[in-house]
């Protein structure tokens, strides 16, 4: 592990977010999904599954649990160079978005949390290697910014991002994947088909250790 629950409960609190532990009736699978963005990158394209997507939670007997996931926040290469949009590829903002996705179909694939709530992205239209975020270039809206897997082979895990993500969050390794899918659909069962994410970056970690 690189981070602990600790640590991202307490980055999430000093910046002022909520961070979910159920109700005095029920607080099993509140669930608590938080990507952490990484640092020191130095917004460099990397093209490389470098963040990390947690996500913690309480279980049937009132245990905290609390995984890690190798992922992307930014998106590939491949899309930063090829532009979906004239105004450029989409990279989520860092902020807390209150039930902004829900347990749907990505492209109409396969099962994912596809976003249902407006997210606020920059937009980079460069096509170099940095990823330029601009607070005089964002857009707020429904984009398709879902939360997804890369690769669909079973016990395999992707490494480069490529076409895997245009500003989506993608988990890496399809077991991690299938894993944070099934507890997405227990906390369904309790709270509905409702999830917050939320999006920090690695400096917020180190700035409160």
């Amino acid at each position: 592990m690189k981070y602990s629950r600790e640590k991202i409960f307490r980055t999430v609190h000093k910046k002022g977010y909520r961070y979910f532990i159920g109700n005095a009736i029920q607080n099993q699978y509140d669930v608590n999904i938080i990507g952490v963005r990484n640092s020191d990158t130095k917004y460099k394209v990397t093209n490389k599954f470098d963040d990390i997507l947690t996500i913690s939670y309480k279980d049937e007997l009132g245990r905290w649990k609390y995984h890690e996931y190798d992922c992307t926040t930014d998106p590939g290469t491949h899309w930063v160079k090829n532009v979906l949009k004239k105004s450029g590829v989409a990279v989520l903002r860092p902020g807390q978005y209150i039930g902004s996705h829900c347990i749907g179909q990505h492209k109409g694939v396969y099962e994912a949390l596809t976003q249902k709530l407006p997210v606020i992205v920059y937009r980079d239209n460069d096509r170099d290697d940095e990823y330029n975020l601009d607070e005089g270039k964002t857009e707020t809206g429904i984009f398709g910014i879902n939360i997804h897997r890369a690769t669909k082979h079973s016990g395999k895990k992707s490494t480069q991002i490529d076409k895997w993500s245009a500003g989506c969050q993608v988990i890496a390794g399809n077991d991690d994947w299938k894993e944070f899918m099934e507890i997405c659909n227990k906390a369904v069962k309790t709270w509905g088909n409702s999830f917050t994410y939320t999006l920090i970056e690695s400096d917020d970690i180190k700035k409160w250790e």
